[in-house]
């Protein structure tokens, strides 16, 4: 599996890069929806987890253009400032949505869970 991280919060990124690293998982990281662009362009990446609020391109914006080059991407969306509601909504078009800081354990179940890969992946 593949994950491209995209978060305007570098240090927050390159955290989880180097933690999923750990249990083995390839991640690559962007700081912008540009960047993140850019990348796709050369990378098969099996999901990306995307802030939702970022300058220029938010992540909803940046996963609608991200499914145009990569179709089959899987997306999880990271916020600061979601409600309830904002979550059912999501959950209800199969979209998950986590709050920041978000727990990597957590992460990770949600990372297989959207994959479909159960919990041992």
């Amino acid at each position: 599996m593949r994950i491209l991280l995209v978060d305007d919060e570098r240090d927050l990124v390159s955290a989880l890069a180097e933690r999923f690293s750990f249990r083995n998982i390839d991640a690559d990281f962007a700081t912008s929806g540009d960047e993140a662009l850019k990348m796709a362009q050369t990378t098969a990446y099996d999901l990306a987890i995307l802030d939702v609020k970022m300058p220029k391109i938010n992540g909803l914006e940046l996963s609608k253009r991200l499914l145009k080059i990569l179709p089959e991407l899987k997306c999880i969306f990271l916020t600061g400032h979601g409600s309830e509601l904002d979550f059912q909504a999501g959950a209800s078009m199969g979209v998950a949505y986590l709050v920041k800081p978000v727990n990597i354990d957590l992460l990770v179940r949600e990372i297989h869970k959207v994959l479909g890969q159960g919990k041992d992946g």
